[in-house]
């Protein structure tokens, strides 16, 4: 599952928890409809602000809708010169 899709899987549920239609979402979160939608299908991911405006209009952490979306570091290489 990619980021997208998790979170959008996070927010659908958020917003069935809290009763809220698209429409209101966008509208508590002063955001277009359209782009609700869009986070919804997994179509994109959240700017920061977003994710803050989402979590607000459905009274959740911001940590709820990032639930399941975690980056794991790769190891570090150390460089070296090769050659004669």
């Amino acid at each position: 599952m990619t980021v997208a899709e998790r979170f959008a899987a996070n927010l659908v549920a958020a917003r069935r928890r809290a009763g809220l239609t698209q429409e209101e979402v966008s509208f508590r979160a002063e955001l277009h409809r359209t782009e609700v939608s869009q986070l919804e299908r997994g179509l994109r991911v959240p700017r920061i602000d977003t994710l803050a405006k989402l979590a607000g209009a459905l009274g959740v952490n911001p940590a709820e809708l990032m639930t399941g979306i975690a980056w794991q570091a790769g190891e570090a290489i150390s460089g070296r010169f090769t050659g004669s």
